[in-house]
């Protein structure tokens, strides 16, 4: 039979943080809830929704927290022997308080797939608040502890693993027994594989009319489109601006702090416009040295500077027809603005080195992160380009006034860089979570990208992305956390380290005279005789510990050699 080991590991990891109300088990955020009001839910929807509904709704809960119990097992004890690595699960179960776990047998082979397990439950919350509320029954109802056994085993072995409870308390039985195995060997197993399987009980309470499904179907266009996740009150205004915008064939200036994303909003404008099906071609102005901006906007013929061995169309030809992203407008030289001006006012350019002028039909979004009134101000804008340019100005919010999306952008992030990298991830761990909406964002939502891309690398297989992963020099909240002692009783750090120290002290076979002695003398000597100062160290007042050194017979200069000072 499966023997338990050391649980100390595990109660190490479960903190319970006053100072911000918060308990983690390692990185994940814990609730310590009163099973009455699990029992009280429970029972509430059980009349509102039917007996199916509820326990597919506790049975996928239970099941979601055994998976994420079955990542923790693989990372405190991956390099313990299967059957202890393997027990992490149930001593999590009886840690977090579902239920007593006590191992009849267990025969697993993780290589080959194969499981067989047996377990006794006792003091099950689940049944005891099931016959509470609805008496004895025929039917087992520890319908969440036996999602948690399933999903669990199912990601400890990576393969379905079904747990059938064949024994329960609430059948008046005096204990609950279940057995494990792979789906397939259960001849009934699609009976309950629809418990596992998400379902929408308000798809079967209210049936939506078909203009709020139209309107769904548009928010999630919009929210989807470029990669643009949001719902902030912030995003959703700029977004409004984008998409009246889009409508038309208006020049828009965007504005914003450097990485909050205006070029994917320039490419939602195009996109959402008549000419989507035309080019879309970007152009950053500060990345291209002033002496060569000119030739890319405008296109150079052959012979027209030396290099110019061939002719070649500029960024507006190539958008001929679509739409023109000026990036980093503010950086364009003043030369190179002139003639900007004159391309968006007549609808024409010149190649350098030809004087044919060449008409084009483009749209134009510009950009910049520059504070162009300034700028005009000082004189390295000119005013009449800008004015031509701001005729519908969008200011695009940075990241830290819409965290509220940081939680959805992370989510399609996630899912974006994993198929990029070929990695399976799962998410972001709460405390992950919790510093990223804490973070001040100065890099906006280029460093989010940056940064999730970068823990999708460091995470493991199969693993949620962790703090370290993302900060690497992430410091957790000094909190005074409180932890479990081998009792079960909370115990706080500080006093932990209180107990640690009298335990040295107590063991140096020292008597109290001889400690107050040692101090004394220690104190003196590190304020090298100074007796005000090791007075203030020691936490009391001059004439107090002149007291205290005659009465240890202690002259002030015999403590290291230093005359006593005043």
């Amino acid at each position: 039979m499966m023997k338990y080991p050391e649980d100390l590991d595990l109660r190490r990891l479960i903190r319970f943080s006053a100072e911000d109300g918060s308990i983690w088990l390692s990185e994940s955020r814990m609730l310590l809830l009163h099973a009455a009001s699990l029992g009280s839910l429970r029972e509430e929807m059980m009349n509102s929704v039917g007996q199916a509904a509820t326990r597919r709704m506790f049975t996928r809960m239970g099941f979601a927290s055994g998976m994420r119990d079955a990542e923790l097992a693989r990372k405190i004890r991956g390099g313990q022997n299967v059957e202890d690595a393997f027990a992490t699960g149930p001593q999590m179960h009886m840690l977090e308080g579902g239920v007593q776990v006590v191992p009849v047998s267990v025969e697993m082979d993780v290589g080959k797939g194969e499981f067989q397990g047996e377990f006794i439950w006792r003091n099950s919350w689940e049944a005891e608040a099931h016959v509470k509320a609805f008496g004895p029954q025929h039917d087992p109802v520890c319908w969440c502890l036996s999602g948690y056994a399933s999903g669990y085993t199912s990601a400890f072995m990576g393969r379905f693993i079904l747990f059938k409870e064949t024994r329960c308390a609430a059948c008046s039985h005096d204990e609950c027994r279940i057995v494990g195995k792979p789906a397939e060997e259960w001849p009934d197993a699609e009976e309950y594989m629809a418990y596992f399987e998400p379902e929408s009980i308000v798809s079967q309470m209210l049936e939506l009319s078909s203009q709020v499904e139209a309107l769904r179907s548009s928010l999630a266009k919009c929210r989807r489109l470029e990669d643009m996740v949001g719902e902030s009150p912030a995003f959703r205004r700029a977004f409004r601006l984008v998409e009246k915008a889009a409508e038309t064939s208006v020049t828009v200036l965007l504005s914003g702090e450097t990485g909050v994303g205006k070029e994917r909003f320039a490419r939602a404008i195009h996109q959402r416009s008549k000419r989507a099906d035309q080019p879309f071609v970007a152009i950053n102005c500060a990345a291209l040295p002033h002496d060569l901006i000119e030739a890319e906007l405008f296109g150079v013929e052959k012979g027209a500077f030396t290099g110019a061995t061939s002719s070649r169309p500029g960024k507006f030809e190539r958008a001929d027809g679509g739409t023109l992203f000026l990036d980093e407008l503010g950086e364009l030289p003043l030369a190179s603005q002139a003639k900007l001006l004159r391309a968006l006012q007549e609808g024409e350019i010149e190649r350098l080195g030809d004087d044919r002028p060449r008409k084009i039909d483009v749209r134009i979004v510009a950009a910049t992160n520059v504070d162009l009134p300034e700028a005009v101000k000082a004189g390295r804008f000119r005013a009449d380009l800008y004015y031509r340019l701001n005729v519908y100005p969008i200011l695009i919010p940075p990241l830290r006034e819409r965290r509220g999306d940081i939680p959805s952008m992370i989510a399609m992030m996630v899912e974006k860089f994993c198929a990029l990298h070929q990695k399976r991830v799962s998410g972001v761990t709460d405390r992950a979570m919790q510093a990223l909406l804490a973070h001040a964002w100065p890099g906006n939502v280029r460093e989010l990208e940056n940064m999730i891309e970068r823990g999708v690398i460091l995470a493991g297989q199969g693993d949620s992305i962790e703090c370290d992963d993302l900060f690497p020099n992430f410091v957790p909240p000094a909190d005074s956390p409180v932890g479990i002692d081998s009792t079960g009783a909370l115990e706080d750090s500080d006093r932990e380290q209180e107990g640690a120290l009298c335990d040295r002290i107590l063991a140096s076979g020292l008597s109290l005279e001889q400690m107050e002695n040692m101090v004394l003398r220690e104190a003196v000597t590190r304020c090298k005789g100074n007796l005000s100062g090791a007075a203030r160290l020691l936490g009391m007042t001059r004439p107090q510990l002149s007291y205290r050194l005659k009465r240890c017979l202690i002259e002030p200069c015999d403590a290291g050699g230093h005359h006593a000072q005043v």
